[in-house]
């Protein structure tokens, strides 16, 4: 099975063609703009495999991407390529509304022509995965889930982004007959993730010994998704996923900022002790994000039920995982930070963007 994999470069992405290939076998074709938050480093165990090939290509680019369809011949299509940190949509939203939703409408049509062209047999065994986020539900209270059926509320340019290009996937597959699947995931964290989400910013001013950033009083609640068990269910989906559905994908470990942090300062204080004193001492709590929302958290059981796929990773398991990986491969965050990636705040400028 060939697959292309949009966004093949980023955190998510590279472990889904990390494990597509060296644990399941499949040939992955990596479709990536090589962005910001892209890096080539996630994927050196892959790079000499004959069954991978890299396309740096633009998905807003409708020529370019015809031609990597026309020249790859894929079985299915995993679109994981978006803009998506939500501090940076606050800021500028223009470049989300662009990736996310234009080119998500580029890529449903490559797909589309392309699938109108095969023979009866590939076009009955073609799929067009779609990954999305929780935040396209909104915000939850204290109690209750999101499920499949949750009605859509976004309440950041990010996710208004990211449910729009859903809605997109899902009327491709409504009106054309693209064979559509939609997936919907919990926050992930893990090896890779670029250092500007709250985890490995957690990590990385911890060792460093710089004040730990903690949005508003920390009480926003998470439900944590280790990255590989992410990944695993995506290709769960694309393989044995029924046709124009929609799988929740969450970790089952909600947790408050607050007791994120504190959990990964307790590791540290163990793995890597400080002399200064315990890391929880560099806390700081800083102002909220603007409609930050408070609490998410997945009903997982129809992919459960369904697929047979759940979470193999406790939140502490994979913290501790996380942790150990950040301190052993300092030349791959060094290197980012010395691009000018700080982890600084963002997200505080609430302006008008007419991009």
């Amino acid at each position: 099975m060939k697959i292309l994999v949009t966004g093949g470069s980023g955190f998510i992405g590279s472990a889904v063609v990390r494990l597509g290939i060296q644990k399941h076998g499949l040939s992955i074709v990596n479709v990536d703009k090589l962005t910001y938050a892209a890096n080539q480093d996630n994927l050196s165990s892959v790079e000499g495999s004959e069954s991978y090939a890299f396309e740096q290509v633009d998905i807003c680019d409708p020529i370019a991407v015809a031609d990597v369809f026309k020249r790859h011949q894929p079985d299915a299509v995993m679109h994981l390529a978006a803009e998506s940190h939500v501090d940076r949509s606050i800021d500028g939203p223009g470049e989300f509304i662009r990736t996310n939703i234009e080119g998500t409408y580029v890529l449903l049509q490559a797909a589309r022509a392309y699938w109108e062209g095969l023979d009866d047999a590939d076009k009955d065994a073609f799929r067009f995965h779609h990954i999305s986020t929780d935040e396209v539900f909104g915000t939850l209270g204290d109690e209750g889930l999101f499920t499949e059926e949750t009605s859509y509320k976004p309440n950041s340019p990010y996710s208004a982004s990211k449910a729009s290009s859903d809605m997109l996937v899902r009327a491709w597959g409504e009106t054309y007959g693209l064979p559509v699947l939609i997936s919907n995931c919990s926050n992930n964290y893990g090896p890779f993730q670029f250092p500007e989400k709250l985890i490995p910013v957690v990590v990385l001013k911890a060792i460093s010994g710089e004040p730990i950033p903690i949005y508003g009083k920390g009480e926003n609640i998470r439900d944590w998704l280790y990255v590989d068990d992410h990944a695993e269910a995506l290709l769960t989906i694309i393989k044995a996923g029924e046709l124009n559905e929609t799988y929740n994908v969450g970790g089952n470990n909600e947790v408050t900022n607050i007791d994120l942090v504190r959990m990964i300062c307790k590791i540290l204080d163990d793995v890597n002790p400080r002399q200064a004193g315990p890391y929880f001492d560099l806390i700081t709590y800083v102002a909220d994000r603007p409609g930050h929302d408070f609490r998410y958290a997945i009903d997982s059981s129809k992919i459960k039920r369904e697929l047979g796929w759940e979470p193999s990773l406790t939140v502490d398991e994979g913290l501790r995982e996380t942790v150990l990986w950040y301190l052993k491969n300092e030349a791959w965050w060094q290197a980012i930070q010395e691009r000018g990636v700080t982890g600084e705040r963002l997200g505080l400028k609430v302006t008008r963007d007419a991009k």
